[in-house]
């Protein structure tokens, strides 16, 4: 009578007489409750909460003396437990396409200044002529379909978008990599712009980063049901800025709708769109043309869905500048 070898339970690699079925979300070495502590994204071991992960840098084993090999692995920025999700991103030792865009965003926002010679930069000729006017849109500036989320009304209204980006794109540029963060944040910025051209006043004028920070609002609940990490707190986090963007007077609810949906689609389809392929089909190379190309045709409907409101609008059209 033959019998099934019993597989070696996994333990807390500081604790090798506690079976677990937990792990660190940084490092992957299994561990104990005891030894877990929660972090932004999941939980960290003791070591990756002294910032050192293992001392010697080898293996650490999970399954009694001989584990499971996985290698432990330092990230390149932080300690916030936020790890690749996509196959082999670009990345680098600080998120440095965030920063770009938030010195994008300043630079831009001086130069509304300087125009203006005050702070009172809304009759400022860069803002008149690059925020989103449906009525100028449908007069053929298309640009005014990505300048705008790069303009902002105040120096409070570049404060918060801004403070917000570098909240959420430090973690996202991790998880994503600095190609696909930027692709995202730009497809999220241009569902924002299409949300303004389907439910927006024609009187409205809308600019602004916060489109796309909620694009990364909408990328941060995908990552975080891809790791399989509670989506409560960013539910919630999503939820009061929709309360907020429903309440208060002047902010344009379409454009963060739009972004919120757009960045989600975008993330989802550089995730999951992959594992559409079949299992001996699935390299690396081919993950990530198939995730390009469905990020790329989203980013496509966003500027048709714009396009396609402008060309087809038969009625009366009020412009600010012309």
């Amino acid at each position: 009578m033959s019998t099934e070898p019993v597989a070696e339970p996994t333990v807390c690699y500081r604790h090798p007489d506690r079976p677990t079925a937990l792990s660190c979300t940084r490092c992957g070495r299994p561990a104990c409750p005891e030894c877990l502590q929660p972090a932004a994204v999941g939980a960290h071991c003791a070591d990756c909460l002294r910032g050192g992960g293992p001392p010697d840098g080898s293996q650490h084993r999970g399954r009694g003396q001989r584990g499971s090999g996985q290698d432990v692995r330092r990230p390149a920025f932080g300690d916030r437990g936020i790890r690749s999700v996509v196959t082999r991103p670009v990345r680098a030792r600080r998120p440095i396409a965030t920063y770009t865009l938030i010195a994008i965003n300043v630079v831009v926002f001086a130069y509304t200044v300087y125009a203006a010679r005050s702070f009172d930069v809304e009759v400022s000729a860069p803002l008149l002529h690059g925020e989103l006017v449906r009525g100028n849109v449908f007069l053929g500036e298309y640009w005014r379909l990505v300048t705008a989320g790069f303009l902002h009304y105040s120096l409070l209204h570049l404060a918060v978008n801004m403070i917000s980006l570098y909240i959420l794109g430090r973690d996202l540029e991790i998880a994503l990599g600095i190609g696909r963060f930027v692709m995202v944040y730009v497809t999220a910025l241009l569902g924002g712009s299409a949300g303004v051209m389907i439910a927006q006043a024609d009187a409205s004028r809308s600019a602004g980063a916060s489109g796309a920070i909620y694009g990364l609002m909408g990328a941060m609940l995908v990552v975080v049901l891809r790791l399989r990490v509670s989506p409560a707190p960013v539910l919630t986090i999503i939820a009061i800025n929709l309360v907020m963007s429903f309440s208060i007077p002047g902010i344009s609810l379409a454009a963060h709708v739009g972004g919120l949906l757009f960045g989600a689609a975008a993330t989802a389809a550089l995730i999951w769109a992959p594992r559409l392929l079949p299992q001996r089909a699935r390299t690396d190379r081919n993950a990530a043309i198939v995730g390009w190309t469905a990020v790329s045709a989203l980013l496509v409907l966003a500027v048709a869905i714009s396009v396609g409101v402008a060309v087809t609008h038969s009625g009366a059209i009020l412009v600010y500048v012309r």
